[in-house]
Formats: C-alpha cells, sequence, structure tokens
C-alpha cells in the first residue's frame, strides 16, 4: 500500500515537491511584502520594522485580581493587554443572577458595571496600551465602559487602541455564547462598525475569529473558509447600512488559530491575506489598499493542549507560535502549558511570554520577511488552501449566504464531522499524539495549577450590591429606558448604552433592555 500522508485538513502531502508541481506568477500570486495582494506580509519590512505585539490574554477572579497581573505582565515585557472575562459575563448576565452561581470569576474576570472597569484599568492609562477584549454577545456594551474608563482617565478616544472580538457569527456557529437572535445581533455589531468608524478611529471594531471554529473541531480549510465568508457577511452588512466600505474595512481584524501542524498553518495565514485582498478589491470594489490588508491576530490551539505530560505543552506551544510568526501574525498569544488543567499561573504565564521572546530575539526568523516564500512545498500548499477555502465559499453563496448557512446546521455538521474524523484517526493511532496514544508514562505528572478563591463569587457579589446602592436610581431607569426606545427604532445603540454605562447601570441591566425589543435565540439541534 502507497505511504499517502494527509495533513490536518486531508489535504495530500507528496514526498518530494519540485518546480513542476507549482504555478505561481510573481506578481498576481505572490508579490513583495506590503504589496497586493500581501501574500507574503502586510508590511513591507514586517518585523524588522516592528515586532508583533505580545498579548498574553488574561483575567481571572475579580477585576482587582486581574489588574494585579495585567501589571505583571507588562513589567515582565507583554506590550499589549487582552482580557479574558468569566461565563456570567460572556452570557450577558449579573453576577448575582442565579443563573451565574458557580461560576463568577473562574474562567475570567467579573465585568459587571463601569466600577469593575474602572478597577480593571486602575494605573494602566488606556492611551498607552493596546486593549483586546474577548468577548461577543454583550461587547457593545464592555466597549461602552472601556471608552467611558477613557473618559474617567482623560485619554481621548481618538488615542484608545484595541481591539473588541465581537463576531457573533462565529458563537452561532462555533462557540455558541450568543443572546440575541442572529439578525438583531448583526444590527448591534454594525451600529458599533458605525460608531468607532466616526468617533474612536484607532480602534478594531470586530475581531472576526477563527478561533473557536478550530477549536470547535474544524479543519485548517474549514477555519479559513468559515472565519473569511463571516468576514465578507460582516463587510456586507456595513455596506447595506449605507456606510463607505473604506470607512469601516480598515478596521476589521481577524483572530486566527496556530495549531500543531506547522507548514498547514504557515500555508493558511498566507492564502487569508491574498482570499482577503482580492474579494476586498475585486468584489466590494474597496478603493482604500487599507482595505485590502488582512490584519490578525493569533492564539496558539488551545485544544491541542494535554493534560497528560503537560510540560510538552511548552514544545507544542513554541512551534505553534513559530508558524504564526512566519505566517506573518500582528499580534499573538501563547498558550501556557496549564491552560487545559486551569487558568495559568503566573510561572506558566511568563514561560508563555518568554517563548515568544525567543522567538524575536535568538532564532533569526524575524531578520527576513517571508522566508519560506517560493518553497515549492509551501507555495503548493498556499495555493490548495485557497481552492479548498474558494469551494466552501460557492457552497455558502448557493445556500444564501453564512446567515442561512447557520439557521440550517451547514457549520455546525461540518465542524462536526471534521472534529469526528480526528478523533477516529487518534483512537486507531493513525495521528499520534504525544503522551495521549503514543510515548506513554505510567505515573501521572502533576504541576501547580491556579485555584480560584471559592470566596471570589461573595466579593464581587456585594461589590456589585455596593454598586447599586449608590447610584442614581432614577438616572439608571431612564437611561436604560433609552436603550430599549433605541432597539425599537433604527437610532445607532452606541449613545444610549454609554449613557446607561455612566450612570452605572449593569451589564445584564442593559442586555436585559435589549433582550425584550430583539428576544433569545434558541439553536436548531444538528444531529
Amino acid at each position: 500500500m502507497a505511504d499517502i500522508r494527509r495533513n490536518l485538513s486531508g489535504l495530500e502531502i507528496r514526498q518530494v515537491y519540485r518546480p513542476e508541481d507549482v504555478s505561481i506568477d510573481y506578481a498576481t500570486d505572490l508579490g513583495d511584502p506590503g504589496v497586493f495582494p500581501y501574500t507574503r506580509g502586510i508590511h513591507a519590512g514586517m518585523y524588522r520594522d516592528r515586532l508583533w505585539t505580545m498579548r498574553q490574554f488574561a483575567g481571572f477572579g475579580t477585576a482587582k485580581d486581574t489588574n494585579e497581573r495585567f501589571r505583571y505582565l507588562l513589567r515582565h515585557g507583554q506590550t499589549g493587554l487582552s482580557v479574558a472575562f468569566d461565563m456570567p459575563t460572556l452570557m450577558g448576565l449579573d453576577s448575582d443572577d442565579p443563573r451565574a452561581l458557580g461560576e463568577v470569576g473562574r474562567e475570567g474576570v467579573a465585568i459587571d458595571s463601569l466600577a469593575d472597569m474602572e478597577r480593571l484599568f486602575e494605573g494602566i492609562p488606556l492611551g498607552d496600551v493596546s486593549t483586546s477584549m474577548t468577548i461577543s454577545g454583550p461587547s457593545i456594551v464592555q466597549l461602552a465602559m472601556l471608552l467611558a474608563v477613557a473618559e474617567r482617565q482623560g485619554v481621548p478616544w481618538e488615542r484608545v487602541r484595541g481591539t473588541l472580538q465581537a463576531d457573533i457569527l462565529k458563537e452561532y456557529i462555533a462557540q455558541k455564547e450568543w443572546i440575541f437572535p442572529p439578525k438583531p445581533s448583526m444590527r448591534v455589531i454594525v451600529d458599533m462598525m458605525e460608531f468607532a468608524a466616526q468617533k474612536v478611529p484607532n480602534w478594531n471594531t470586530i475581531s472576526i475569529s477563527g478561533y473557536h471554529i478550530r477549536e470547535a473541531g474544524s479543519t485548517a480549510v474549514q477555519e479559513l473558509a468559515f472565519t473569511l465568508a463571516d468576514g465578507f457577511a460582516f463587510v456586507e452588512a456595513g455596506m447595506a447600512r449605507g456606510i463607505d466600505v473604506d470607512v469601516f474595512a480598515p478596521r476589521l481584524s481577524f483572530f486566527f488559530n496556530s495549531h500543531s501542524n506547522f507548514f498547514e498553518e504557515i500555508a493558511k495565514f498566507r492564502a487569508a491575506r491574498r482570499i482577503w485582498a482580492k474579494r476586498m478589491r475585486d468584489k466590494y470594489h474597496a478603493k482604500d489598499p487599507r482595505s485590502w490588508v488582512l490584519r490578525f491576530h493569533t492564539q496558539t490551539a488551545g485544544c491541542s493542549l494535554t493534560a497528560q505530560q503537560p510540560e510538552v505543552n511548552i514544545v507544542r506551544t513554541a512551534f505553534e507560535a513559530l508558524a504564526g510568526v512566519l505566517g506573518g501574525t500582528q499580534s499573538l498569544h501563547t498558550n501556557s502549558m496549564d491552560e487545559v488543567l486551569s487558568l495559568p499561573t503566573e510561572k506558566a504565564a511568563k514561560i508563555a511570554l518568554r517563548t515568544q521572546q525567543v522567538i524575536a530575539y535568538e532564532t533569526g526568523v524575524v531578520d527576513t520577511v517571508d522566508p519560506l516564500a517560493g518553497s515549492y512545498f509551501v507555495e503548493d500548499l498556499t495555493n490548495r488552501m485557497e481552492v479548498a477555502a474558494e469551494e466552501y465559499f460557492r457552497r455558502i453563496e448557493e445556500m444564501g449566504g453564512v446567515l442561512a448557512g447557520i439557521e440550517n446546521g451547514f457549520f455546525q455538521r461540518e465542524i462536526a464531522d471534521a472534529a469526528y474524523r480526528f478523533q477516529q484517526e487518534v483512537d486507531s493511532k493513525e495521528r499520534l499524539i504525544i503522551g495521549v496514544n503514543a510515548f506513554l508514562e505510567e505515573e501521572h505528572e502533576s504541576i501547580p495549577v491556579l485555584r480560584i478563591d471559592p470566596t471570589v463569587e461573595r466579593v464581587q457579589r456585594d461589590s456589585l450590591e455596593a454598586v447599586r446602592a449608590n447610584r442614581d436610581e432614577a438616572a439608571v431607569a431612564a437611561s436604560l429606558a433609552a436603550v430599549s426606545d433605541a432597539a425599537k427604532t433604527d437610532r445607532n445603540l452606541m449613545e444610549p448604552i454609554l449613557d446607561a454605562v455612566r450612570a452605572y447601570a449593569t451589564e445584564g441591566e442593559i442586555i436585559d433592555a435589549m433582550r425584550a425589543v430583539f428576544g433569545s435565540y434558541r439553536e436548531v439541534s444538528v444531529f
């Protein structure tokens, strides 16, 4: 039987690649770095001119707890902050909601009101640091809170830099942290796009996320195709609102996973830039070259980490991070070795950060741009990833677009099937995972893990009670009524939500005011 090898997307990998195996026109398929179609990178000098942003995801317990972790990471050389929220916050629930019981502060930081956001960034001027917030359903509330903190710090909104995830489409496809039905959710996203384009020009309103699609079990090709399809859907929604594509498209960014198949990931990133550039110029007729540029953050693959032999995760993360760098990422998060077991300890988080610093300062891979360009293998793989993604785009368009695909369960079925095939390969040992089905150790290795003090929930609830006791209830009621009124009309929701936040209305109260108009969403089961 022939030795046929395939990558994680199922694409066949030849034993040897030769010039006849790849067809490339340098000008149209590659181009120099910083030149359309940006296959080789979005900046001419890339990391020779400026390193990627080293942005570690952090958040646990109360805002005070996370503020201390942020300060620790900044002291050790981190150059950007990334906020992880707890599950109640992600779902639009206040910490004293009965549905939040047992979850407050456990998987991220609890942010109920402006008071929490003020504590989160105490002593960290928002004009001096780039901030990413990983949240989708209630993202408009958290953006309003961040902007209100900037006001209190005396930082003009023009100086506020960072990214809000706000990719509600991937929630329906993969992560499942939605609140409203898809159509009103898209309205909320476009409201933020419109507002930020006018008043917060350096803020990336949406980080279109393939990361969670990959973590749900997709292949690299599916991550590439579904993520870009989501991006095109957001572009079309903005244009349907009447916003000039060149006004909002330059502030769209992406968030990709860097998984364990080294060359597949590099090819994925290169193909993504080329596909986006061509579509934005040729289909959506964007005139500004900044609209053609796909900027992205990368996080190493959480789903590749193993509870068995957890220190091996340091090695996995290093190679995944290197793939992100060779793929031309603009910012990078490296997972900690213990994240499969708990939120990371300070030591594990520092090792993860040091991994990026070793790549940046010791390996030499930053000395030239896109050093793998021209590789017969890499260029062929980049081309085949693009072709496979285009086939998905055709299927999605035929079924009526992304929203139709969500409603009929197309994306969910595709991901579930891919995850099932992968697990079959692991179970049969067709695909080896160190410590899981190969090179096993009888003794279980234990490492220190971060334990969340169970008193955190009580402390957060007490803090929330104090906020409610000291605010102007009449002002809160009036602001929440204004949010509901805006939801019933075409008025942009950002201004009334900002007013509610300034009055110390809680996230849960603001979301409830919107839910009363928009309703809730229940997914159709897919088998």
